[in-house]
């Protein structure tokens, strides 16, 4: 299977072209661009099924390499009916931008000349990361925190200065003697 040169040099034009005119601010142009990339696709899905052959019906005692691929038809056929559907919303568009403005171009608009003017800084993505990103803190740290908090009094003592275990006791021999 080999490729066309000649259709590989103009379905790379088409896309390039297509693109530039993409980039344009005017409607008119921006559905030029849509149509002459859609074609440039075709046009490299047809170079890309490789050289003209036999229709792929199966008849007895051909060889399967004298066949062509009906894969790339398809996916022009396929690439064509939605190029079509885009073309036709975007002439939707385009006469709706008309009938409201009698304009064909996007104007800027006053937020998009408000956020070309802002500076690119972001403070949640660019600003410095400390070195330890962890939550956990030093054994050192915990060990002192541990020692803190066993020197603090228990508050469910309410000033009381008897043991858990001696509390727990005394309760269970005032419910036994009611």
């Amino acid at each position: 299977m080999t490729a066309n040169l000649t259709l590989l040099i103009l379905a790379g034009l088409l896309f390039a072209t297509g693109i530039y005119l993409l980039l344009e601010r005017s409607l008119t142009r921006v559905l030029l661009g849509l149509m002459l990339l859609t074609n440039g696709a075709n046009v490299l899905l047809l170079a890309s099924g490789g050289s003209a052959g036999l229709a792929p019906f199966f008849s007895k005692g051909t060889d399967p390499a004298e066949y062509n691929d009906p894969l790339p038809q398809a996916l022009i056929l396929t690439s064509i009916v939605i190029s079509f559907a885009v073309t036709a919303f975007m002439l939707a568009l385009i006469y709706r931008t008309w009938q409201l403005g009698r304009l064909d171009v996007v104007p800027d608009d006053i937020e998009d000349r408000r956020v070309a003017a802002q500076s690119s800084w972001d403070a949640e993505d660019d600003a410095d990361v400390p070195e330890d990103l962890s939550e956990f803190v030093s054994p050192e740290e915990a060990a002192a925190a541990d020692q803190a908090a066993l020197a603090t009094p228990d508050p469910r003592r309410h000033g009381d200065d008897t043991e858990p275990a001696q509390v727990h006791s005394a309760m269970r021999k005032e419910g036994e003697r009611e």
